[in-house]
């Protein structure tokens, strides 16, 4: 194992540490329990917008933590889902009055802790709602979740989301808005490489040179298959196809487009892959209204791409546009 850390244990801990040194005007972190918070919190007359979830798919979700964005987020240890004391905190921390909004990617220890921290705010009066996120298209079920996981769409939801809260959004409103964004949006992925989990120290599983595993997870769970590695446009129609039939999409609607790093796979290859997505969505008349391609959710250092079409109506296109200053996204301020 080869990574610019010092022990295994501390991954987590003084990755926080810089991430509060290298942008204190925008976050703040807070440890024991651990959570990111906005700087500014709490912001006056505002639904706080909270997510999280195991570390290791930075910038999703601490670097995501800022004006027009996320209120909070709360990671675990890598792969790990957080624990209710930091959803809990968190949520004392940042909560303005107006109300609690849950981003929860459906694996079951999310669900089950953010559930828990839930129903001790509304113990103490706090009005909370829980949106779930289960995006992916590639498994019915994973090892970690009853159901589609929660992938891409995540990042799409805490932008439109964070900007309607904003905006004084509601917490019905928000809540309404975020589970639109959801059955609008799907996602798949695929890998060329494992990762490594540091307390683990060897990679999450075993591909020869010439394989790729098509419906990868964000943990490194086992895909839809496992096949003889292909060219960008082929792995780029496999996904494609898989997503847009799933919805399904059809001509004349408007998406976004997201192409995501798995981590390691550098902005040349992405710009591959949107070149080919492009092509296959103008060749069925559906129009790429937005688009983000980058390194926005993560599998550590693993090698590998998603796809993410979001299904747009103006609300969302007008919500996307809006102001975002994180660590992680920025434009238009």
């Amino acid at each position: 194992m080869k990574k610019l850390i010092n022990k295994p244990e501390d991954v987590v801990n003084e990755s926080l540490e810089g991430l509060g040194l290298a942008f204190p005007e925008l976050v703040k972190v807070n440890f024991n329990p651990n959570f990111v918070y906005r700087s500014d919190a709490p912001v006056k007359n505002k639904v706080a917008v909270i997510s999280g979830g195991g570390s290791g798919h930075e910038p999703m979700h601490v670097g995501f933590v800022g004006k027009g964005m996320l209120d909070a987020a709360c990671p675990g240890q890598v792969f790990t889902s957080p624990t209710p004391d930091q959803m809990y905190e968190a949520a004392k921390k940042v909560n303005s009055g107006k109300g609690i909004l849950f981003i929860v990617k459906n694996y079951s220890g999310d669900i089950m802790n953010f559930d828990m921290a839930a129903d001790l705010l509304r113990g103490e009066g706090i009005e909370v709602q829980s949106v779930i996120i289960d995006d992916d298209v590639a498994v019915q079920n994973s090892l970690y979740t009853q159901g589609r996981r929660g992938v891409g769409t995540t990042v799409l939801a805490e932008k439109i989301v964070g900007a309607a809260a904003e905006k004084g959004y509601p917490l019905d409103k928000l809540t309404e808005l975020a589970k639109r964004i959801n059955a609008n949006g799907r996602s798949m992925g695929m890998a060329l490489t494992p990762c490594t989990v540091p307390m683990a120290g060897k990679p999450t599983f075993e591909l020869a040179e010439d394989e790729m595993e098509i419906g990868i997870g964000i943990h490194g769970e086992p895909g839809r298959e496992r096949m003889k590695l292909k060219t960008a446009d082929e792995i780029t129609e496999i996904l494609a196809e898989t997503i847009i039939n799933d919805l399904p999409y059809k001509s004349g609607d408007e998406v976004l487009a997201f192409v995501n790093s798995m981590g390691g796979t550098p902005d040349i290859e992405l710009f591959i892959v949107y070149r080919k997505l492009h092509k296959i969505l103008e060749s069925k008349g559906i129009k790429i209204a937005r688009k983000l391609i980058g390194r926005y959710i993560t599998s550590l250092e693993m090698q590998g791409v998603s796809i993410t079409l979001l299904r747009l109506d103006e609300e969302m296109k007008s919500l996307w546009d809006e102001p975002v200053l994180t660590p992680g996204l920025r434009w238009g301020i």
